[in-house]
């Protein structure tokens, strides 16, 4: 185990990953422990995965919740490859943990296997090959298609279905694409046709499938969907098992609707066994999609720089379950999350009622930068008054959980006063509330509106506010009582509406104020509202 400093972050890599890749670990300052069977036991690794910050895998790493409840330090898990499948993200984000994919490292590999995949498909090479050396001559038997002009059926255009299409333009193929995320200038610029569903089934020869395995997209192909298919259709699947229904895929082959099938992810996998094995028409490969040697150091250098980037700078890329911050706008941003954050956490601890919905509006050179980051610092600091285990990754699920709607505004140019400002309210049953801050050339962030009232003020550790009416003779009962409870008074902030009118003390001490003290403030005639605040 290599020596470590008090303050180095950890990775474990608990699967194979190149050499180069642990040595991006160690260049950056970071303690890395190679150790690519431990993967393969979940017991020693719920044993070993609390003394880590970061966690490296391919795909034999199964991240379950026991894992992450065992991984009491652990900031971010990387998988080298684009499926997440063998991480559970709904618990790792409810623990605080990014989960990072590499996308884009096997990309040109698993659209290459698929067009393999389709070639072998039309000429029947695996079958082929096989009759011609077992000593048989079987020219007549192997009666292939062109595909030249054949209409290609790409069923998710991402990073992958594009690249499928746009080989498949180059075998000079009609390509339709199904994406519901597909724009229409993005669909002109690849040169396909944009089409629903249901056209693609009824007019592609070949279907091949380019989609992440979700509760929409399992048995994508389903024995509806085969039904309505192209009689005769080719169909290749390199993209996620369970996508199609392999029982009513193997009924289609039996019957001839479906003329062949190839593929290289199973429903179950290690596929040991599959309905589809031993059919004529079939061909199966081991989920080679990304078994290339370019493809296999690609995303393990990919993965390492990812996991060090974020432990090092705070910089994110590729995380499947929070926006990403290049490494040239985490130091920027590092001020402003603190100061949504603590205005989120002001607002959530003066708010008693049920939070429905929480708007954040950046106004000047603030609305310029990557504001998602901000907004669930917000939302975080709004939530953690109700639920202390709340943290940036968790809160934007957690606020969608509870039906809160998260609402985010830009309005760029200059402020009348201060270069950047952030604004937030909260909605709750009763009333909103609302407050807005900015930071300072010192990039310490300060309070500079509550409830509309102009105000300048920091943050402090124990902090009191007080609503209260301008009227003389406040302020020396409300100082005389905190200094007779021995609370001293590190700033004293004041703001009013306007003279005689509703007015805002917003007070750091250097301790925490009792319940007793509190009464005793809200005791005096003027007050209208007091609360003690912890940041």
């Amino acid at each position: 185990m290599p020596a470590q400093t008090p303050q180095q972050k950890r990775v474990l890599v608990s699967d194979a990953l190149s050499e180069a890749a642990i040595r991006i670990f160690r260049d950056r300052g970071i303690a890395v422990d190679f150790r690519p069977d431990l993967g393969k036991d979940r017991d020693a690794l719920i044993r070993e995965i609390g003394a880590y910050d970061g966690l490296a895998i391919r795909s034999t790493t199964k991240v379950t919740p026991k894992v992450l409840e065992a991984a009491t330090r652990l900031k971010v898990i990387g998988r080298a490859g684009i499926g997440v499948d063998n991480v559970d993200v709904a618990a790792a984000t409810a623990k605080g943990v990014i989960v990072m994919n590499t996308p884009h490292g096997n990309a040109i590999t698993t659209a290459e296997h698929a067009i393999a995949m389709m070639f072998a498909l039309a000429r029947q090479i695996p079958q082929a090959d096989a009759s011609t050396q077992a000593g048989k001559w079987e020219k007549n038997r192997f009666l292939g298609i062109e595909l030249t002009a054949k209409t290609l059926g790409v069923v998710g255009c991402g990073n992958i279905g594009a690249i499928v299409a746009e080989r498949g333009i180059g075998l000079r193929m009609k390509v339709i694409a199904y994406d519901p995320f597909l724009s229409a200038e993005r669909a002109v610029a690849l040169g396909v046709e944009k089409v629903e569903l249901d056209d693609l089934l009824a007019r592609a020869d070949v279907i091949t499938l380019h989609v992440p395995l979700t509760e929409k997209t399992r048995n994508i192909l389903s024995a509806e969907a085969l039904a309505r298919t192209k009689p005769g259709v080719r169909i290749v699947n390199c993209a996620r098992g369970g996508l199609l229904d392999e029982e009513a895929l193997r009924a289609a082959l039996d019957s001839g609707h479906v003329a062949g099938a190839a593929l290289d992810v199973f429903a179950v996998e290690p596929a040991l066994e599959n309905p589809l094995f031993g059919h004529p028409n079939v061909i199966c490969t081991p989920h080679l999609g990304a078994s290339t040697a370019e493809a296999q150091e690609n995303v393990a250098l990919q993965v390492a720089e990812q996991i060090s980037a974020y432990l090092t700078d705070g910089a994110i890329a590729n995380a499947v379950n929070f926006p990403a911050i290049t490494a040239d706008e985490a130091p920027r941003l590092r001020p402003f999350v603190e100061l949504a954050e603590k205005l989120g956490s002001f607002l959530g601890q003066l708010t008693e009622a049920p939070v429905t919905g929480i708007r954040v509006i950046y106004e000047g050179a603030v609305a310029e930068t990557n504001t998602r980051a901000l907004t669930a610092a917000a939302v975080t600091g709004v939530l953690r008054a109700f639920r202390s285990d709340v943290n940036m990754i968790s809160a934007p699920t957690l606020a969608h959980e509870h039906g809160i709607v998260v609402d985010e505004v830009r309005r760029g140019g200059a402020h009348s006063t201060f270069e950047s400002v952030v604004r937030i309210t909260v909605e709750a049953q009763d009333m909103p509330r609302d407050a807005a801050g900015t930071v300072f050339q010192d990039g310490k962030p300060r309070v500079i509106e509550i409830r509309g009232i102009a105000m300048d003020a920091g943050f402090a550790p124990h902090m009191l506010f007080v609503r209260n009416d301008d009227k003389p003779g406040f302020i020396g009962r409300f100082g005389s009582l905190l200094g007779e409870a021995g609370i001293n008074v590190a700033t004293f902030n004041l703001g009013r509406e306007r003279e005689g009118g509703d007015a805002i003390a917003f007070v750091a001490v250097d301790g925490p104020v009792t319940e007793d003290v509190l009464t005793q403030i809200a005791d005096i005639p003027q007050v209208k509202r007091v609360r003690a605040l912890r940041f």
